[in-house]
């Protein structure tokens, strides 16, 4: 069953609506100067051709958001049309330029306007003054945009709030709402309504948790703004598409999302495959709804916890989820999995058991598992289920994502605490496609804390790739922690080092440091807010210029491009954190 039955209002984007019965719209940002005119229309072109329906581009000062009015034209004479987007921070007066320009304008709470002076405190009557100045400096955007029937989107992103913010909520889900939903007053009090929202964080957890609240309120204030969906500084490869899939499909399957962007650090056009293939697997997943009876959540969907759960074997009471493959399916009688990635139990189908595994050696205690397809199947066995007992949820392909949550308030409504784990299966389905589809599946309840492990079935595909999978899985959604986590950025137009290259090299050099945080930020625009709570940071901070950060604290700027590397594993080196 879906979260919410949220239905958001209609925002007229140029000839692209957005929002209520209209499809889920795909959106990307360009990563190339903002002032090289053609770099910009043709990257553009290929993210349009790609199946992009919003182009942002960054607009830094006000001679990049003068330069839309002419990177509008000439993607015009090309026989483009597509909507463009702004994407503001520090610069209200760009602001101001570029809504004449384009269809829509990005702006963020949290730097547009409250600039960071070094403020801790604030009294309520201090507090009530600074949103007096936001209402004073907002109000000549609003008017230009009502002009020129532009919308706006107001975006807060974990990390980057205000000062007056941080003091009163935190770095938290509800200082991201709160802090764009004065914005949002503000614009109501003068008329204007033509929103979008959006809550972004690179943490899967928060981006969920910081949406979901999002919703709640908007709907406890009357109010139906489409939202837009995107998890930042999600990083390339397959950990940044499994980061997305995990944060963005999970919340489009919780009925939430208008808009979606795959921030990967790629090429902007490799995005748009990723993001095709989520609104794809959701919406299958949300056509079927064969138990329509509303149920209030026994979890918190605000707040992360684990659902307490009995231990049978390593599996269950607070343990990381542990992650199974199926002997049946090995190819070799000896397959080589990675150091560190190894499954915890192997299935024998011949006698229906899990048997624990290492490297050396197996256990000779097995697990038999109790299976459950469907709600009824659960609710037939609830009266005779031991407390030794370990549940496989392995659901048939027809059944809907969301529906399995109710098999989980099934447990909680008879004070089961059995183990859970999931299993699900993907016949003749490529890897690509399992990687975004498994992601979305398992991160529906990973991310809530329902499940002690996850099981993933392809014959298709090596047990090796399967279980390096699942782990990446369980990586995305910060369940268990096998490897770095780098949080990333896409880049744009606000970025002046070949930060696609620089990440890969980061990555081979740093990839036995389990789980250090080390974020790669093109710009000091978001970077040092955003990678907050990384132990490393490398930022851009001017053309071919790197500063160093060790957690929050600057450790050397200016350090040039060729040697930022190495002095980045130097600090790592120094600080002892290499091995």
């Amino acid at each position: 069953m879906a979260l919410t039955d949220f239905k958001s209002r209609v925002v007229n984007i140029g000839d692209v609506p957005l929002g209520g019965n209209y499809p889920i719209r795909i959106q990307s940002m360009t990563s190339t100067n903002t002032m090289d005119t053609i770099a910009t229309v043709e990257q553009s072109i290929r993210m349009i051709e790609a199946g992009c329906e919003y182009v942002r581009i960054t607009a830094p000062g006000i001679k990049e958001a003068k330069n839309l009015r002419i990177i509008k034209k000439e993607l015009k004479v090309r026989g483009y049309e597509t909507p463009l987007i702004a994407d503001i921070h520090y610069q209200p007066k760009a602001a101001l330029i570029a809504a004449k320009y384009v269809e829509k304008v990005r702006i963020n709470p949290g730097n547009y306007i409250d600039r960071k002076r070094g403020k801790s405190n604030f009294t309520e009557a201090e507090y009530n003054e600074e949103i007096d100045k936001i209402r004073d400096r907002l109000k000549p955007l609003i008017d230009v945009c009502k002009q020129h029937g532009t919308v706006i989107r107001i975006g807060s992103n974990h990390g980057s709030l205000s000062e007056r913010i941080l003091f009163r909520y935190g770095n938290t889900p509800t200082g991201m709402v709160e802090s764009a939903l004065e914005f949002v007053k503000i614009c109501e009090d003068f008329g204007y309504q033509d929103l979008v929202l959006s809550m972004k964080a690179s943490n899967v957890k928060v981006m969920v948790q910081a949406n979901r609240l999002l919703v709640r309120r908007i709907q406890e204030l009357g109010m139906n703004y489409p939202i837009h969906l995107g998890v930042t500084e999600a990083g390339d490869a397959e950990d940044g598409r499994m980061k997305s899939a995990a944060g963005i499909g999970l919340l489009l399957l919780d009925g939430i999302g208008d808009t979606i962007r795959v921030s990967l650090t790629e090429d902007p056009e490799f995005e748009i495959p990723v993001a095709r293939d989520l609104v794809h697997f959701t919406n299958i997943d949300t056509k079927i709804d064969s138990d329509p009876e509303k149920h209030p959540f026994p979890f918190d969907l605000y707040q992360y916890s684990r659902r307490k759960s009995e231990k049978i074997m390593q599996i269950g009471n607070g343990k990381p989820p542990v992650v199974i493959v199926n002997q049946s399916s090995l190819k070799s009688a000896t397959p080589e999995y990675k150091d560190g990635f190894e499954p915890d139990y192997i299935f024998n189908e011949k006698n229906n058991t899990l048997k624990s595994y290492t490297k050396f050696e197996n256990q000779i205690s097995v697990i038999f598992p109790v299976y459950i397809d469907s709600l009824n199947s659960l609710k037939n066995k609830v009266i005779g289920l031991k407390t030794n007992d370990l549940l496989v949820f392995s659901p048939a392909e027809s059944t809907c994502i969301c529906e399995i949550r109710n098999w989980f308030i099934v447990l909680f409504q008879n004070g089961l605490h059995n183990p859970v784990i999931l299993q699900k299966k993907y016949p003749g389905m490529p890897l690509k496609k399992i990687l975004i589809k498994a992601t979305i599946e398992f991160s529906c309840f990973l991310v809530d804390g329902l499940l002690d492990g996850i099981w993933i079935q392809s014959e298709q595909v090596n047990p090796e790739i399967l279980c390096e999978t699942a782990f990446g899985i369980l990586q995305a959604t910060g369940e268990r922690i096998s490897k770095p986590d780098y949080i990333a950025c896409p880049s744009c137009g606000r970025t002046r080092f070949n930060i696609q290259d620089t990440l890969k090299v980061i990555k081979q050099r740093t990839s036995h440091l389990k789980g250090l945080k080390i974020g790669v930020m093109g710009c000091d625009v978001n970077g040092p807010g955003e990678m907050a709570d990384a132990h490393y940071g490398y930022v851009g901070t001017g053309k071919g210029k790197i500063t160093l950060y060790k957690g929050k604290q600057i450790i050397k700027t200016g350090i040039m491009e060729e040697f930022a590397v190495d002095e980045l594993i130097k600090l790592i080196k120094e600080n002892g954190d290499w091995d």
